[in-house]
């Protein structure tokens, strides 16, 4: 059995992360699950969440946009439409998002064609948020 796992992270517009790392942490979209070498072969689909995953005992978070998640042979394969590091989370940033989608959810009905696309947009800047904080700041 591995005592590592290779893990590929990609996005539509570049390579995030091919690194070896020791456990990965991650979003389904029917709850959280965790990998560790030796894992059974599996694919699944990503919903906005967080990822971590742990490298020479050190633990690294990003926010996750959408994806599906693939293991087979102690390699991971994540595609997501976006990774965003949480020490490169604009937190200001992420903290207007949320407070713009929760304004104009105010105005909406639930059953607003535009509801949805700003209750996603919350989740997003909340995620982004709850991430970031992970990152020792505030």
């Amino acid at each position: 059995m591995a005592e590592k796992l290779m893990m590929d992270l990609v996005t539509p517009y570049r390579k995030v992360l091919s690194i070896e790392v020791d456990e990965i942490t991650a979003t389904g979209s029917l709850g959280e699950f965790g990998v560790l070498p030796g894992h059974a072969p599996f694919l699944t689909s990503l919903k906005i969440g967080e990822l971590s995953y742990k490298q020479d005992g050190k633990v690294e978070h990003l926010a996750l946009n959408w994806g599906y998640f693939e293991v087979e042979d102690d390699k991971v394969t994540i595609l997501v439409e976006t990774a965003e590091p949480a020490d490169e989370i604009d937190l200001e940033r992420a903290k207007a998002a949320m407070t713009r989608a929760e304004e104009a959810m105010k105005k909406l009905l639930p059953e607003d064609k535009d509801f949805r696309k700003y209750e996603l947009a919350l989740e997003r800047a909340l995620i982004r948020v709850q991430v970031a904080a992970k990152s020792g700041r505030k």
